[in-house]
């Protein structure tokens, strides 16, 4: 509409610079108009939006074409998304400006406007899409109904042996291998819905491995995809059309600075969809050794999570080493020489590639701390690079939160320090069960897989002093004051906060009774498998349940062997607070006590109407379907259990 000779000057989202949908209006421009100038604003563009991600650009376009034109390019895009775009093209306009003769846009596959560097010399050659396709994604149009994370179902009922298999749902930023956390359901009439719906990929690309890699993220972070998984449209997946030969050097590729780079002139948006990876440049001269080395690393870090289905122990419990600070401080050793590894494979990488393809000077070959993707780096975790005192702070506090993780899980059955990996992960399994495995256990699970968590010391079987009774098992008797002062001090760096005057099982006990729940929660993504049976916010009863040992019984337990008892032990404890209220002579004396009687009168009430309630569900003798999974599972307990509308979205009933 505009004029001959006139020009369309606009601001509009900078989709059209990039995304393959613009393809064809991109090469109309380029072959028929002239873009005098533009400047691509990207990240920030419109700040009183309150959000980063809205991506523009301003620009004007005269309606014919002047060969041999140098139109006008004004880079924002490439600064801290943070950043004021208008102070920083008043103040750096000159730096940031390129001359480019637009026909140099044709040279690049799907022709983005990528002004800042001639890209077309690095795609004259043979691209990905040549030896590598898509092999689309699979769909389920009903997640909610066919998928879940791999810990909510039974171990037995995983694939191939049973519906679940392992299924790649994107996830947070990691490289070379892991997020493995879904299972979709692969039973024949699950698949045939997902057929019937479109959502079902070719049966050759089922079970084959391949790279993958998360929809939305910043920062290139491709995964090699096992063979025993599917994956999904938010976890796009490329496999080789002939053999797989390359798939380790083309992964170590995709992995570095300079496809992140190339992406970026690509399509520099927060989606990286796979006809946008197959565009880029087939290269395949990388040390196959070296990729293979990286990869390793990550899988075994990735191990080393107790989300993993490869998770076999904790490792600060298996280092033999006389303490738990000894064990702490030889295993952030490990990992720290792991993230250095696994950073200089990476530079070598961006060195060679920069090398070879002659961009000295466009691409960094270095590795920030916090992009080396392994979950024992404390500055990957924490998403900023840290002074090392910060890491091994941190390092040393989650340590001790798996570490009484993985105690829990022992005192559960669900893990042995005497065998390696699951060994109650079904539904319904006993102790009997765990006894066929490990006949003579070092550490011997619960009977009844119902943890006692009080915030004071009611029953000698509580978590609290199970916990003390793992930590001389696993170090023995000579340190173990040591060790649990160690683990005290451990959870006030970074887990609660210290308090004066406190002794270390105290301190244990805080944690548990106040923060070990919130954690697991977060660990697990709000699909726990210990579950928090909860009085209410006085806290006069609380215990976790292990979700694979319930069985129709456990509430009825629960109330017989707990809740009755400790109805009892309160009446009694509360006669004798009113007895040295009565002997007190001091003032202070009497008003603590009097504050604590009250305290435990609510305690009283609460745990009376808790026990009524627990009655009635326990006549019930309500039944768990695994494969129905957590979110379902846990919403029949009313509000019995803790944190309900975290875990199901909804109130209790």
């Amino acid at each position: 509409m505009t004029k001959p000779s006139g020009n369309n000057s606009q601001v509009n989202m900078q989709s059209w610079m990039f995304s393959q949908s613009y393809e064809k209006l991109r090469k109309k421009v380029l072959g028929e108009k002239t873009i005098s100038s533009l400047v691509h604003v990207g990240f920030n563009s419109f700040p009183t939006l309150n959000t980063k991600v809205v991506l523009a650009s301003a620009f004007s376009i005269l309606n014919k074409t002047i060969d041999d034109f140098r139109g006008t390019y004004v880079d924002l895009n490439s600064a801290s998304p943070s950043q004021n775009k208008r102070i920083l093209f008043e103040t750096e306009r000159e730096t940031r400006t390129y001359e480019v003769a637009q026909e140099s846009f044709l040279g690049v596959p799907g022709c983005p406007i990528s002004f800042w560097y001639d890209f077309s010399s690095l795609f004259s050659s043979m691209l990905l899409g040549q030896e590598f396709e898509s092999g689309g994604r699979c769909k389920t149009h009903n997640d909610e109904r066919y998928v879940r994370y791999h810990w909510e179902v039974s171990r037995k009922d995983m694939f191939p042996s049973g519906r679940w298999k392992l299924y790649e749902k994107g996830g947070d930023y990691r490289k070379w291998y892991g997020n493995q956390y879904s299972v979709i359901d692969w039973q024949d009439s699950s698949r045939e819905h997902y057929k019937k719906k479109g959502g079902l990929t070719q049966e050759r690309f089922w079970s084959r491995e391949g790279i993958t890699w998360s929809d939305i993220a910043l920062v290139n972070g491709f995964r090699l995809k096992p063979e025993c998984s599917e994956y999904s449209s938010v976890s796009p997946t490329i496999f080789q059309k002939n053999s797989e030969k390359d798939l380790l050097r083309v992964l170590g590729f995709l992995n570095s600075s300079v496809a992140g780079w190339l992406l970026n002139v690509i399509n520099p948006g927060i989606h990286a969809n796979p006809g946008d990876v197959l565009k880029l440049p087939l290269i395949t001269t990388l040390d196959e050794d070296l990729v293979r080395r990286a990869v390793s690393i990550v899988k075994n870090d990735w191990d080393r999570e107790e989300l993993s289905t490869g998770f076999s122990c904790n490792p600060i419990a298996y280092t033999t080493k006389k303490t738990v600070r000894e064990s702490v401080s030889f295993d952030f050793d490990y990992v720290a020489s792991l993230v250095d590894e696994l950073g200089s494979i990476e530079k070598r990488n961006n060195k060679s590639l920069i090398n070879s393809l002659g961009v000295i000077g466009q691409v960094s070959e270095e590795v920030e701390s916090r992009l080396i993707s392994l979950s024992s780096n404390p500055s990957y975790i924490a998403g900023k690079n840290l002074p090392l005192i910060e890491r091994e702070e941190r390092h040393r506090t989650v340590s001790i939160i798996n570490l009484v993780s993985y105690a829990v899980g022992n005192m559960m059955g669900r893990y042995s320090l005497d065998k390696l990996g699951l060994i109650l992960a079904s539904q319904g399994e006993t102790l009997l069960d765990y006894l066929r495995q490990i006949p003579s256990p070092s550490f011997t699970p619960d009977d009844d897989a119902i943890l006692p968590l009080t915030d004071q010391e009611w029953f000698t079987d509580d978590a609290t002093n199970r916990f003390r009774e793992f930590v001389r098992v696993v170090w023995g008797d000579e340190h173990l004051q040591e060790n649990l002062d160690f683990v005290a001090e451990s959870l006030c760096l970074h887990a609660i906060k210290p308090k004066r005057g406190e002794s270390a099982m105290d301190t244990i006990r805080r944690y548990l009774s106040t923060q070990f729940y919130k954690d697991h929660l977060r660990t697990y993504k709000k699909r726990p498998i210990y579950w928090l049976f909860s009085s209410g916010k006085h806290k006069a009863f609380e215990c976790l349940v292990y979700l694979h040992r319930y069985n129709e019984g456990t509430l009825a337990r629960m109330r017989t062997e707990y809740v009755i008892p400790l109805s009892a032990k309160l009446n009694a404890y509360a006669e004798k607070l009113e007895q040295d209220k009565d002997a007190s002579t001091s003032a202070a004396e009497t008003k603590r006590l009097e504050k604590e009687i009250a305290t435990l009168h609510k305690q009283q009430s609460e745990l009376a109407e808790f026990d009524e309630k627990l009655r009635h569900y326990a006549d019930q003798r309500i039944s768990l379907d695994l494969d129905d999974g957590v979110k379902v599972n846990y919403g029949k307990f009313g509000d019995l259990l803790a944190e309900v509308k975290a875990v199901t979205g909804d109130k209790p009933q």
